[in-house]
């Protein structure tokens, strides 16, 4: 007898199938505070990221199966290059690259066998507080814009009820970071033991942290790590080393030779590449190309 199952049935297999994976992935909470947005994950490796640039004001994070997101970072890479080098850096939003996302999602999840394993947060920040942008996308391909927070992981909830309870968006780095690190220390396995004798906070070596600063004017994106990190978990014990590593000439902006196509440019000023005459030729075609 051949074998059958309704869609309905493959549809909540395959929702299990991915709910079970991610709830495996430990939990990374995605915050705004008053300079920007924030990026915290528990994550004790230093070259496997689950937080990344996408674009000049727009950052990645995610849980799950870490070959299956990276693939996802870095398609989203690529098409805010493309779509920057086409059109205009302004063309680039968040929320174009999460709908892309969403529509690779729901795809995969719908047409292949094994749905992916992850779930996404795809975060801009504006030039005020209130136009920074938040998107939280489950394997499924559903999208949600969250006003504050998203937080992802297999205890997603737990750690939301925390930020709930002390989160207020006026908050300054490192009073958000301070918010952020104790919701993901209370579900933490790490800080399970803290009766007894146990960390009763993660650590930076334990964290994975980066913010969207809108102040800067160039890339918004920044990562702490090393003695900036540990100055503000206020974890002083363990001895100095290097903040960040220097910009190299592959994440330094370029200046562009005259007569090169817009979008090429510096991301402080869209349109240097381009110059007056494309700026208008741009403004009569309605900002895209």
């Amino acid at each position: 007898m051949p074998y059958y199952a309704s869609p309905e049935q493959l549809m909540r297999d395959r929702s299990e199938y991915a709910r079970k994976g991610i709830s495996r992935g430990r939990s990374v909470a995605v915050l705004t505070y008053a300079d920007g947005v924030l990026f915290i994950a528990e994550n004790p490796s230093s070259t496997l990221h689950k937080v990344g640039e996408l674009y000049d004001r727009i950052g990645f994070a995610a849980v799950g199966r870490y070959s299956e997101f990276e693939s996802l970072r870095v398609a989203g890479v690529r098409l805010a290059d493309v779509r920057g080098y086409s059109y205009n850096r302004r063309d680039v939003t968040g929320r174009v690259i999460a709908n892309a996302y969403a529509q690779t999602l729901g795809e995969i999840f719908t047409q292949q066998t094994k749905p992916f394993e992850v779930e996404l947060c795809v975060a801009e920040v504006g030039d005020r507080p209130e136009t920074d942008q938040l998107y939280r996308l489950t394997f499924d391909g559903s999208i949600v814009d969250e006003p504050d927070f998203v937080v992802m992981g297999g205890q997603a909830e737990a750690v939301t009820g925390h930020l709930r309870e002390h989160f207020h968006g006026d908050m300054g780095l490192s009073d958000a970071l301070e918010v952020g690190v104790r919701a993901l220390s209370a579900v933490s396995p790490v800080t399970a033991g803290a009766g007894n004798g146990g960390p009763a906070k993660l650590t930076g070596a334990q964290l994975e942290v980066a913010v969207l600063d809108r102040r800067r004017p160039k890339r918004a994106f920044r990562r702490i790590t090393g003695s900036a990190l540990r100055r503000l978990l206020g974890d002083e014990a363990t001895p100095d080393v290097v903040d960040d590593a220097p910009a190299t000439s592959a994440h330094a902006p370029s200046t562009p030779e005259p007569g090169t196509p817009a979008g090429l440019g510096d991301p402080a000023n869209p349109d240097t590449a381009g110059g007056a005459e494309y700026e208008g030729r741009h403004a009569e075609d309605g900002g895209e190309g």
